[in-house]
């Protein structure tokens, strides 16, 4: 019989549930939540309630599309971490109880681990070892993947993601929430050279975009004459709401194509510090079509061997959690039904 794994995914404002049967996922559901585009951002207690009301439903969906009973389960899995500590608990308890009722195993797993592991789900997946690049709202890694389960984080974002710079950016922009995905569409139809900002010089294979971020937000704020704070360049609102809405494809080009390299860069010290050619891409910001478009021209010129999930493993969803659930199962890594979830804890 095969050993069929349910996971739960509740780090975020995304309710989700997914099956995986021997190591192959054979549903996955996504509930998302609207409200919080109300408020410009996600409201944790909003993302909590919403999280109570849809998980029923949502795992109900995962077992039927599966085409399996709750007894034909061998573990349940769900994240443990990073994430809204409200969510994460929602999560986390539903799967307690439910793994009590039917007397199966518990899995925990970490929410960035699932990402990088989401590369695992295709047919054509990446050999041992390989180099994550994995980029979200909240994290911005570059993963050294020993094997399923070993895996070293070579370097990280001292400050903000990557996906918090394209959000802020847009922000700034005057875009609505979520505004990383907007703007990555206006730049598809921009000139991501017309303008130039700064990369930051921070050593070794660790990010920085705070200081990007305050470049951006002057050169706005002086409509394009300066990207430090100078009196005598600050703009009144009319002129700089004209100077977005005149340029507003070419500088979300240029904000996109400023972040892609930063990454790439870092991307292309990793791989000659390793030595390791078999490139991956993980987390939300990795649904970036001018990001894709980057990495894989980049490993057609470098050589790389690249690797990027389809866009239904890129976004938070409960398949990345059921796959690295699996690789838990072959190793017996369980845990007990005290176990809590943790809104920031290490892998």
């Amino acid at each position: 019989m095969p050993t069929n794994i349910l996971a739960i995914e509740s780090s975020c404002d995304e309710t989700a549930a997914s099956v995986c049967s021997e190591g192959r996922i054979i549903s996955n559901v996504i509930a998302s939540q609207s409200v919080h585009e109300l408020y410009g951002g996600v409201v944790p207690e909003l993302a909590s309630r919403a999280h109570m009301e849809q998980i029923i439903p949502v795992v109900e969906k995962a077992l039927n599309d599966a085409a399996i009973s709750s007894q034909q389960l061998d573990a349940i899995a769900f994240t443990q971490s990073p994430g809204l500590i409200g969510s994460l608990l929602v999560g986390a308890q539903f799967a307690k109880s439910m793994a009590l009722a039917l007397d199966k195993p518990l899995i925990a797993v970490h929410h960035m681990q699932a990402h990088v592991l989401a590369n695992l789900i295709p047919e054509r997946k990446p050999a041992f070892p390989f180099l994550c690049l994995t980029v979200s709202g909240g994290h911005t890694q570059i993963v050294l993947c020993e094997s399923p389960l070993h895996l070293k984080v070579l370097g990280e974002t001292i400050d903000d993601a990557a996906g918090e710079a394209f959000d802020k950016s847009a922000k700034l922009l005057g875009l609505p929430y979520p505004g990383g995905p907007l703007i990555d569409r206006y730049a598809a139809e921009g000139n991501f050279k017309r303008f130039k900002f700064p990369e930051p010089k921070v050593p070794g294979l660790n990010f920085s975009f705070s200081g990007l971020k305050t470049a951006i937000l002057y050169f706005l704020q002086n409509a394009g004459k300066s990207m430090v704070y100078k009196e005598q360049f600050l703009a009144s609102v009319e002129e700089k709401n004209n100077f977005i809405q005149s340029n507003l494809s070419d500088l979300c080009a240029s904000i996109q194509q400023a972040i892609i390299q930063i990454l790439l860069h870092k991307l292309e010290m990793a791989v000659e510090q390793t030595g390791i050619t078999s490139i991956c891409l993980a987390g939300g910001v990795s649904a970036n079509r001018g990001l894709r478009t980057a990495l894989e021209s980049a490993g057609r010129k470098n050589g790389w061997e690249t690797f990027i999930p389809s866009f239904e493993y890129c976004t938070d969803n409960a398949a990345m959690i059921a796959i690295t659930a699996y690789y838990k199962w072959l190793a017996k890594d369980f845990v007990s039904l005290d176990t809590s979830p943790s809104a920031r804890a290490h892998w």
